[in-house]
């Protein structure tokens, strides 16, 4: 596995197997892999022949009383979890290379960032699109794939990657869950015993959601002000919880099969986010 940290060095690897017709698969992340990271990886490995994991806390991402500073790091886990997945290469550049001192361009889908997470972390998404656009101009993948758990994040790449035309085909994966069901995250770290045992309660709502809806319950207002009791009994502190249309992010007032239900939630400091499709 090659560990690599600058631009042309990377560049040079990538352009020797696009020659020999190889398939370049791609997966960005910040690090502190989880089981949900490795099955990114795993669908990467099947849909291509070369798999490129990039790790790189992407500051330009986090809002200024975001937690940039404590984002967990475990580089050597990383690199250990990563062999094990028979990875062939890992970007890992400075914050220096990808952003250097005199960096003035970034990139930013109007309208799909500035609803749901993007209404409380207005910059947040100027900041990953403008992060994968350069992972993408560097490693130029044939395929990425990204987690489900971060749908709107989903939806605004590939809205992107068709507004500029890019040969890169994306893939989404499915949510990997804890035995309780919590989504796996690498922010549960930040969760006391607690908070973590309360914070089930985002996984319980949305399968309440999805029973409910099943049984006839179709008014959306009714649901979420139910899912909002639920999860304030539990200490949870709610940015937001929205049904929406799965392609276009819209509110909507009935739901119906496809509907997706996302929401944010705090507990502590912690802001965890979860959905489910009916």
């Amino acid at each position: 596995m090659h560990l690599v940290r600058e631009i042309g060095v990377l560049k040079k690897i990538i352009r020797q197997y696009k020659k020999k017709g190889v398939i370049i698969g791609f997966v960005p992340t910040m690090g502190y892999l989880h089981e949900g990271h490795l099955s990114l990886v795993r669908i990467a490995k099947k849909k291509s022949q070369f798999v490129v994991v990039s790790i790189f806390v992407n500051p330009t991402q986090f809002g200024p009383r975001e937690d940039l500073q404590e984002y967990p790091r475990a580089l050597k886990k990383d690199l250990s979890l990563l062999r094990r997945e028979d990875v062939d290469l890992v970007f890992y550049p400075t914050v220096k290379t990808m952003y250097p001192t005199d960096y003035k361009t970034y990139v930013e889908v109007q309208d799909l960032g500035k609803v749901l997470c993007g209404i409380s972390r207005p910059s947040h998404f100027r900041g990953v699109t403008t992060v994968v656009l350069k992972l993408f101009n560097i490693v130029e993948p044939d395929i990425a794939v990204f987690g489900e758990k971060d749908y709107q994040q989903l939806i605004i790449i590939n809205r992107m990657v068709k507004d500029f035309n890019l040969n890169v085909k994306i893939f989404g994966g499915m949510i990997i869950r804890e035995k309780d069901g919590l989504a796996m995250s690498s922010r549960n770290i930040y969760l006391n015993q607690r908070q973590r045992r309360d914070a089930v309660v985002l996984y319980q709502s949305l399968q309440w959601i999805k029973h409910a809806f099943k049984n006839g319950l179709f008014n959306t207002s009714k649901a979420i002000e139910e899912i909002e009791k639920m999860i304030s009994k539990r200490g949870g502190k709610i940015d937001y919880i929205e049904a929406v249309d799965k392609n276009t992010l819209k509110s909507v007032e009935i739901l119906k099969k496809g509907t997706l239900v996302t929401l944010a939630v705090y507990f502590g400091k912690t802001r965890l986010i979860d959905n489910i499709v009916l």
